[in-house]
């Protein structure tokens, strides 16, 4: 019972409230519902059928009453409560469906944006259809988020970590993110790319999703989802999303967030590869799913952005079979594009590259046929770009694959054969492509089977000699890449490649052939051991013989074509020549004697060279044929001697070839081979060679030179024995030797000496020579000194006859040699100086040493390079213990000691040494002994210290090369110190060859010391390093010793040099200035202290690889230094550091992190050196060091950096300053990086800006170089934009530096100009907005631009008190607009947070205003008074008006005025809202101003007038009364301006207002009539102006009040007619007609009508005219007799008239006829007349007599009528009718015929006419031009005629 009683209750309940609802207002409505709603819902948690049907009919009302009333919000809050605690599901249905009705109806964003993150709070445990509408709710609410989202909010929606609600926000938020409007025409329900019907439902719910609101959406759901702060992997696919949307905002806030927000997303993350392949392909092939469940894949352009993903991720190449199906899909997919297949194919590079073996197994075959497939459906010569890029790609992924997965194609060459043909078949601009391919395919055979392999030799062997050069590149370099060395048809594919016409493949060809690897391992190795990977020597000579056969023919003489291409030839004998020198050394180590198979490879080597020297080959290749069969000749000297010496002829017809170096090999061969020939042979070969080059016979040159080289190496060859031939022909052969040197040319004389060295090597020349007799011959032409520096050659010999001793002969052999040491030919010298080397070796007699070193010791200042390193040499070869023999000389390709050791051009190692006393005797040791000492003492006494440098350069190459080839003689040994000393000296020399020589010595003398040697050495070179070493012994100094090289310091006034001490001396003593040579001498010191650095740089280079740990102690002081000198401005000292650097640093970054500290130290110390070097050096050093430091490491030295940087910008010399840019462009980059929040941890972003900015600030900016402040704001500002909320300390100081910057840094020529531009025609106010507008571009202003959006309430506080400061002293227009401005725009951005400040910036704003020159500056500080007056409380807001007022009503000047009406103007652009609430004190005075005598005060308030009223009359209404009293009140004032512009605004009253002005008239009237009479100002004529105005607007208010009032203001302003003052009696006539007619009483007549006549009758006595001047030119106010003016008079008549009654004016009728005619005289101005003319008309008018008068006058005035019509018209006609005839104005014409007719008409019909006036106006009539008043004419012509027939007819 007591259910079903309270189901009754519960009823009748229901049913009251559904009473009250529906009795309920409108208006009413949602209070009710806020209550009544959530009770009827949670009612149907009653099972009752009855309560249901009832609360369903509730819920129908309400939804009929609210449905199209939007504006009715529902409980929302309440629902929510609601729809939590019930647990009824038909509740939570219905609380759901009405929580979404309500949320739509809150029109507060705050309350939608407070709600939506609570509906995400257990979302996860929801049914899906709720989740559905609660998600839709909170992304709705997301819309309001599109711009920024509220930390607090923002801090709401992190809190939602449950993963499951999160995942659910997510994928709804993706889902949204891809949803896209359909278009117009699509018809049924569509869904987007990459969603499912169901989704796209879920994303729309009822109404589809549009415009800006799906963007503003999808731009909120961004910001929300960045605020909180989800793992880059989980908002990945949301950001990549965004980032292809067709709304481009969305666009770039997706591309910003994926890179700032998700760039770090692990992508090797198999989750997120998942997701993202899941996106692309979706599920719309799986029948298995409901149709409308099924996803779409992605659109193309999500898919091409996505493949992008893909191809950097190695977990999406390894996830089969996605990887496979999405390949597939972008190659053959339905709708792919040519973007999608080329991503496709660029992911199948990616995959084959990436994926693992176990995937490429499973993918690797079905991905290749299916490009094989694709490939096939291709025409290989299609023109389309497209189809030419994908085939590109395919050939790509082919070579990627192989590769990979070698076994596919390794089986057969079927893939290499279709590719290189495809190589030539394919577009030439794809071949690169299809070449990288086939390069990568070659991999895949790499240790294929034979069959494979003989395929591919063939195969390459074709396609190396076709046409294609990339296919003849890819052949060479398959056979570089899957042969070695010993692979004799791949070799000789190379050999083909040689003589490529294209550079690259013959490099690589001959890369092939001669591995630099393999070039610089032999050279490196000692001459016994050679590389021994080469093929055997007859294999490849058998596959070249197999290739021609023609090589196994024996070459005849006269063959002329070579068998091969001379390059190919070239390539391919070198090439043999290895693998010969191989087999060789392999035969030599292994003890074993030459087999009979090498002798026949051998032969058949022999051969293939002869037949290189055939005679079309090209000279390189006959000297390397030649040179090829000497170097045989050298391993097989019997062999080689046997069979050429039955060949003689064919060798010898080479003698004369023109190339040098094939002669020379060609002699040697001859020496070998005249081994084996028989002595008959052998004496008559040496005489036939004699014969050629006897001096008697003169043939080719190159026959005798070939001659002279055989005849020394037969000569020297037949001296051992072998052949054994007669000493007299030897003796014959030398004498022609000798002969030869004296008479013939210098080339020949230089061979002969040369063969005369030959012959000395194998014995002593003086056992020849007993019975010789010299020539008499003269010195050759050619026999000039080479260089001055040379001693004077002692004079030519005596002629000698007769017998002279042994001795005798080599002393005049000698002195014939010395001769030529004069030569200037350079080959010559070198020659003769080896030759004296050589004889001195075989012959060591005392007397011939003396003499060949004195001749050595003549070329001690020779300049010559090449003649000093001869020098040496044979120098060696006097000192005895040279590392070569004579056979090694005479029987191999030697050349010379230098060439042998490397010793020009690479590392030097000190020879053997051969020890030669074994068969020395005692008196050959002493005799050796005593040269030695001599050369010692040369070169220790004499050379290396002389005070001449280029006998210090001898000196230095002297020692070098004795200690290089004899470093292992105990001599040498013993001067290892004082070597090491002399080098050490010479380490300072300005000459590079000496510095060279020295620093390589030093590396010898290390090499060659024992361990204290070698551990004083390492210390010496660090103390020079490092700059603490000295100088053991100086070079003293003479007058000749030059001390600066020439032309390095320039030359005196006079041209002459300045190089010698005694030069400068003279100079200084020259200058009155000795102490110069001081400096001097200075300066030379340093010079000679780089060189000594840069010389033992080059030792140190050499030594640092041997010292090792000896260098650990010293790296502290030595890596700075040399961290410093690889940045030194000498080339040379840089090259020498970073030798140094390399042999030392096997890391070098780890060595400078290690010794950083050190480093930085060094560098800022040296950046303040007085040298400009160092400071140099130092700056760019720092600005590669800085590069990606962290603040750990550089924070200490930050500010120190920048001091460097500035100073070095600002340095005298220019390649400083540009250091000191490099240096400031690091710096800039570096601390950009480290104040950067999102680059580097807040608190060293913190600390490294408390450094960088305040410096910046105070040093950099204020700084009065141009450079440093430009970087300095630019810098700067990068701050402000990179360093996000850390600035804000920095705040104050900043923007009050950038404010002071815009004038301290703009252009100080501006102000000039300024100053200047009004006498151009420039207005000053034009030019200073040019000049703000261009300080709003500068950096400046856009710093103090971000400054703007870091200000917070704590920084205010900071910030306010310094702005305050800068407004009341800051200096220049930019600074004070920038500070008005920078406070406007805080202002808007602060909002109601700058309350607190209002007053104080008001204190200096209003000043600031009011004195202001600059118009700009005033308004832009009226501006920021108007910004704060919006946030001004009302006691300030009122004082700000009433001040901005006061400064207009107050005593000033124009500037304080200007001032204030910018300010109303302002505070009503800005503040109309608060100005509306005092408009009844601003608009009075607004208005009142409005008239001021200033144009451009006037013009202002008018703005603000037009600012402020919507309409004026109404304004004027509103506010009439405050007006008034203003008006009174300024009346009242003593300034007369103030008056003039009250009665303007009173006109401007009457004008507008009209009779509504009648409350007022009498208080204005008071005033106006008081202010008339008395003295007159200027402009007083405003006050009559403003009486007719108020009488014009209100005469019946004026009347009224008081009768006689209209009397009394005429009486009135007729006395103001009487004043002398003539505009002021001008007024007062103008007026008074307003006044009379406005009133238009009858009795103004007899009050005015007189004074007027009067006027009138005064102007007929007078001689003034219209215009008040007088005819005699003087002026009426001079005379003293003013006469009013008679056109005005005239105007008051009319009026007059127009008011009078009849009888008034019959009265006064002939006083004004007499005023008629005195205004018609001709002298006055036609002005006159035409007032004249209307005047009288009006009198006629009134004199016409019509019905209704008739009756109303009586007989006597009817008789005066007539009689005044008959009189005046007797009287004016005639003048009338002379302006008409004499006056040609055509406006005087038609007036005066108007009056003309009117008087007609009245007198016709009054009189008789005379038919005198009919014959003139006919005439007129006759004779005008003028229409309008010939048709007047007319009419009076037509009314006389009318008048004619009357009286003819009476």
């Amino acid at each position: 019972m007591a259910e079903i009683a309270s189901q009754k209750e519960t009823e009748a309940m229901l049913e009251r409230m559904l009473t009250r609802l529906a009795l309920t207002d409108d208006s009413k409505l949602e209070a009710v519902l806020g209550k009544l709603l959530p009770y009827a819902i949670s009612s149907l948690s009653n099972s009752i059928p009855s309560t249901r049907q009832k609360v369903m009919e509730m819920l129908t009302h309400i939804n009929r009453r609210v449905k199209d009333q939007p504006a009715i919000h529902l409980p929302v809050l309440d629902l929510w409560k609601l729809y939590q605690s019930a647990d009824s599901p038909m509740v939570k249905n219905f609380s759901i469906v009405y929580i979404e009705m309500a949320f739509d109806r809150l029109h507060m964003e705050q309350e939608k944006i407070n709600f939506a993150p609570e509906l995400l709070n257990g979302l996860s445990k929801l049914p899906g259809q709720h989740q559905d509408i609660l998600l839709r709710i909170v992304a709705q609410a997301m819309e309001c988020h599109s711009n920024q989202i509220d930390e607090a909010v923002a801090a709401k929606y992190r809190k939602i970590n449950v993963a499951e609600e999160c995942h659910l926000l997510l994928g709804f938020c993706l889902q949204t993110m891809l949803y896209q409007p359909p278009s117009s025409n699509t018809e049924g329900m569509t869904c987007s790319a990459g969603l499912s019907i169901v989704q796209t439902r879920r994303i729309t719910g009822k109404y589809p999703l549009k415009g800006e609101k799906l963007s503003g959406r999808k731009l909120g759901i961004l910001n929300v989802i960045e605020s909180m702060n989800l793992a880059p992997e989980r908002v990945y696919p949301l950001y990549i999303t965004a980032s292809i949307d067709s709304q481009e905002s969305v666009t770039r806030k997706g591309e910003e967030l994926l890179k700032r927000k998700a760039a770090s997303a692990n992508l090797e993350d198999n989750a997120l590869i998942n997701h993202l392949f899941s996106l692309f392909q979706g599920t719309a092939s799986e029948e298995r799913i409901p149709a409308e469940e099924r996803i779409t894949p992605a659109s193309p352009a999500l898919q091409a952005r996505l493949m992008s993903v893909f191809s950097h991720s190695v977990q999406a190449a390894n996830l089969f079979p996605a990887t496979l199906r999405c390949i597939f899909h972008c190659i053959y997919g339905n709708g792919t594009n040519s973007r999608l297949k080329y991503a496709g194919m660029e992911f199948t590079v990616w995959v084959f590259k990436h994926a693992s073996m176990e995937q490429l197994k499973l993918m690797g075959p079905v991905i290749l046929s299916g490009i094989l497939k694709f490939l096939d459906g291709q025409v290989a010569a299609e023109s389309d770009v497209y189809s030419r890029e994908l085939r590109a790609f395919s050939y790509q992924a082919i070579g990627q694959l192989a590769q990979r997965a070698p076994q596919l194609f390794r089986g057969n060459v079927e893939m290499a054969v279709r590719l290189f043909q495809a190589l030539k078949e394919v577009d030439p601009s794809s071949r690169s492509t299809v070449q990288e391919a086939v390069n990568s395919l070659a991999t895949a055979y790499k240790d294929c089977n034979e069959l494979v392999s003989k395929g591919l030799e063939a195969l390459l062997l074709e396609n190396s000699q076709v046409v294609e050069s990339e296919a003849r590149f890819c052949a060479v370099r398959w056979a570089t890449t899957l042969y070695g060395l010993d692979h004799c048809p791949s070799r000789f594919i190379c050999m083909l490649g040689a003589a490529d016409t294209k550079l690259d493949i013959r490099e690589m060809a001959l890369e092939g052939l001669f591995p630099q690897k393999q070039v610089d391992r032999t050279v490196n190795q000692s001459s016994q051991s050679v590389p021994d990977n080469y093929p055997p020597l007859k294999e490849i000579l058998d596959y070249i013989s197999k290739y021609q056969p023609q090589v196994l023919e024996v070459s005849e003489i006269g063959e002329r074509k070579p068998l091969f291409p001379p390059k190919m030839y070239v390539a391919m004998i070198r090439f043999l020549q290895i693998c010969y020198e191989a087999e060789c050394h392999q035969a030599s180590l292994s003890a074993r004697g030459d087999s009979p198979q090498h002798a026949d490879s051998v032969i058949l080597l022999c051969l293939l060279l002869e037949h290189a020297m055939a005679y079309e080959g090209s000279v390189e290749l006959h000297a390397t044929a030649s040179k090829g069969l000497l170097n045989v000749a050298s391993w097989h000297p019997q062999m080689i001697a046997s069979r050429y010496a039955e060949r003689l002829p064919w060798l010898r017809q080479f003698l004369g070839h023109i190339d040098s170096d094939t002669r020379e090999s060609i002699s040697r061969l001859l020496g070998i081979t005249c081994s084996a020939l028989s002595t008959s042979s052998a004496s008559v070969l040496i005489q036939e060679l004699c014969s050629t080059f006897k001096v008697l016979n003169k043939g080719r040159f190159e026959d005798s030179h070939g001659a002279i080289c055989a005849t020394g190496y037969v000569v020297s060859q037949c001296m051992t024995g072998m052949p054994s031939v007669g000493r007299e022909l030897l003796e014959t052969s030398v004498m022609v030797l000798v002969d030869t040197i004296k008479s013939q040319t210098l080339p020949l004389a230089g061979a002969a000496a040369e063969a005369l060295g030959h012959v000395g090597l194998r014995g002593r020349l003086t056992d020849f020579g007993q019975d010789y007799q010299f020539h008499n011959s003269c010195q050759p032409a050619e026999m000039e000194p080479l260089t001055k520096g040379i001693h004077e050659v002692k004079p030519s010999m005596e002629e000698v006859s007769g017998n002279l001793s042994n001795d005798g002969f080599v002393s005049s052999l000698i002195e014939r040699m010395k001769e030529l040491l004069g030569s200037n030919d350079i080959k010559v010298v070198q020659k003769v100086v080896i030759a004296f080397g050589h004889i001195c070796h075989g012959d060591t007699s005392l007397r011939l040493m003396d003499m060949a070193l004195d001749a050595l010791f003549s070329l001690s200042r020779s300049k010559v390079e090449d003649v000093l390193f001869s020098a040496g040499e044979a120098l060696a070869f006097v000192w005895g213990g040279v590392p070569v023999t004579a056979d090694e000389i005479l029987k191999s390709g030697y050349t010379s000691l230098s060439t042998s050791s490397n010793y020009l051009t690479g590392e030097i190692a000190p020879h053997r040494f051969i020890d030669s006393t074994v068969v020395e005797t005692e008196v050959v040791r002493n005799d050796r002994a005593k040269a030695r000492e001599k050369i010692t003492k040369k070169l220790f006494d004499d050379l290396l210290y002389s005070n001449r440098k280029e006998e210090r350069c001898t000196g230095s190459v002297w020692l070098l090369s004795l200690t290089t080839y004899c470093g292992q003689h105990p001599n040498i040994q013993e001067l290892l110190p004082a070597i090491q000393e002399a080098f050490s000296h010479l380490l300072a020399e300005q000459n590079e060859l000496t510095q060279e020589m020295a620093s390589r010595g030093m590396s010898i003398v290390y090499d060659l010391g024992n361990s204290h040697t070698k551990s004083e050495l390492v210390q010496a070179l660090v103390s020079t390093l490092t700059g603490t070493a000295k100088r053991k012994q100086v070079v003293k100094l003479t007058e000749d010793s030059e001390v600066f090289e020439e032309g390095s310091i320039g030359e005196r006034p006079g041209g002459e040099k300045l190089s010698t001490y005694k030069e400068l001396c003279s100079l200084a003593t020259d200058m009155g200035q000795p102490d110069l040579i001081y400096k001097f001498m200075d300066l030379a010191n340093y010079q000679a202290s780089l060189n000594y650095k840069r010389g033992a740089a080059f030792g140190f280079s050499k030594i640092a690889k041997q010292a090792g740990d000896a260098l650990k102690p010293h790296l502290h002081t030595l890596v700075p230094k040399l961290v410093r000198y690889q940045y030194d401005p000498d080339k040379n000292i840089r090259e020498a550091m970073e030798n140094i650097w390399r042999s030392l640093m096997a890391d070098p970054k780890k060595t400078i992190d290690e010794f950083f500290d050190d480093i930085i130290v060094d560098l800022l110390t040296q950046s303040g050196s007085r040298l400009w070097r160092s400071r140099e050096s130092s700056c760019l050093a720092l600005s590669d060091l800085l590069q990606g430091r962290k603040f750990d490491q550089v924070g200490k030295y930050l500010e120190r950096v920048w001091i460097t940087a500035f100073r070095a910008m600002d340095d005298i010399k220019e390649s400083v300053r540009n250091a000191g840019d490099s240096l400031c462009r690091a710096a800039t980059s570096l601390s950009l990086r480290l104040c950067d929040t999102s680059l580097t941890e807040r608190s060293d972003a913190s600390a490294a800006m408390a450094i960088v900015l305040p410096f910046m600030l105070s040093n950099g900016i204020m700084s009065k170089v141009a450079t440093v402040q430009k970087v300095s704001i630019n810098l700067v500002m990068k701050f402000a934009k990179a360093a996000g909320d850390a600035i804000r300390p920095h705040l104050p100081e900043l923007v009050f530096c950038m404010l002071e910057s815009l004038s301290s840094l703009e252009d100080q020529r501006l102000n000039y100009a300024e100053l200047h531009a009004e006498s151009v025609g420039i207005q000053k106010e034009k030019f200073e907005n040019l000049r703000i507008a261009v300080a709003k571009d500068s950096p400046m202003w856009e710093t103090l631009d971000l400054c703007l959006k870091h200000v917070d309430p704590p920084t205010l506080e900071l910030l306010v008190p310094r702005l305050v400061q800068l407004v009341r002293s800051g200096v220049g227009l930019n600074t004070r607009v920038g500070v008005a401005r920078f406070i406007s725009f805080l202002v808007q951005n602060v909002g109601s947070d700058i309350k607190p400040f209002i007053n104080s910036l008001v204190k200096v704003l209003f000043p600031a205003v009011e004195r202001e020159k600059s118009s700009a500056a005033k308004k832009a500080f009226a501006a920021a008074c108007g910004g704060l007056l919006k946030y001004a409380g009302s006691a300030q807001a009122q004082k700000m008006i009433e001040d901005s007022i006061a400064l207009y009503t107050s005593v000033g000047d124009k500037g304080t005025q200007v001032a204030s009406a910018i300010l109303l103007k302002t505070f009503s652009q800005q503040a109309a809202d608060v100005v509306k609430g005092y408009h009844t004190i601003v608009l009075p005075v607004v208005f009142m101003a409005r008239f001021d005598d200033e144009k451009e005060v006037s013009s202002l308030f008018e703005e603000v007038w037009e600012e402020n009223s919507s309409s004026e009359s109404v304004t004027l209404q509103l506010y009439l009364p405050e007006i008034v009293a203003v008006l009174c009140d300024t009346m009242l004032s003593s300034s007369w301006a103030s008056k003039k512009k009250s009665a303007k605004a009173v006109i401007m009253l009457a004008e507008t207002l009209g009779e509504s002005l009648a409350p007022f008239v009498q208080d204005l009237l008071k005033f106006l009539v008081k202010e008339v009479p008395g003295r007159i100002w200027e402009g007083k004529e405003v006050v009559l102006d403003a009486t007719a105005a108020i009488c014009q607007a209100c005469h019946r208010a004026i009347s009224g009040d008081d009768p006689v009032g209209p009397d009394i203001l005429v009486t009135l302003v007729s006395s103001a007619c009487t004043k002398k003052k003539k505009s002021y009696c001008e007024a007062a006539f103008r007026n008074l007609e307003k006044i009379i007619k406005a009133f238009g009483k009858p009795e103004f007549c007899n009050m005015v009508l007189p004074f007027l006549l009067e006027s009138c009758t005064q102007n007929s006595s007078g001689k003034v005219d219209h215009g008040g001047s007088s005819l005699d030119g003087s002026s009426a106010e001079e005379n003293g007799d003013l006469l009013p003016p008679l056109g005005k008079v005239l105007d008051c008549i009319t009026s007059i008239v127009t008011v009078a009654n009849l009888p008034d004016i019959l009265e006064h009728g002939k006083n004004m006829i007499a005023a008629f005619l005195n205004s018609l005289r001709p002298e006055l101005s036609w002005q006159v007349k035409l007032s004249a003319f209307s005047t009288i008309r009006v009198f006629y008018g009134r004199l016409r007599v019509g019905p209704s008068q008739a009756s109303s006058i009586s007989s006597e005035q009817a008789a005066v009528q007539q009689t005044l019509i008959t009189e005046s018209f007797q009287s004016l006609s005639p003048l009338v009718l002379e302006c008409i005839s004499s006056i040609k104005i055509a406006q005087v014409h038609l007036a005066a015929c108007e009056c003309l007719a009117d008087m007609v008409e009245v007198f016709c019909s009054a009189q008789k006419t005379e038919s005198s006036l009919y014959r003139e106006l006919l005439q007129l009539y006759n004779v005008e031009k003028n229409e309008s008043a010939k048709s007047v004419l007319k009419k009076s012509l037509d009314i006389l005629e009318d008048s004619f027939k009357d009286t003819m007819h009476d």
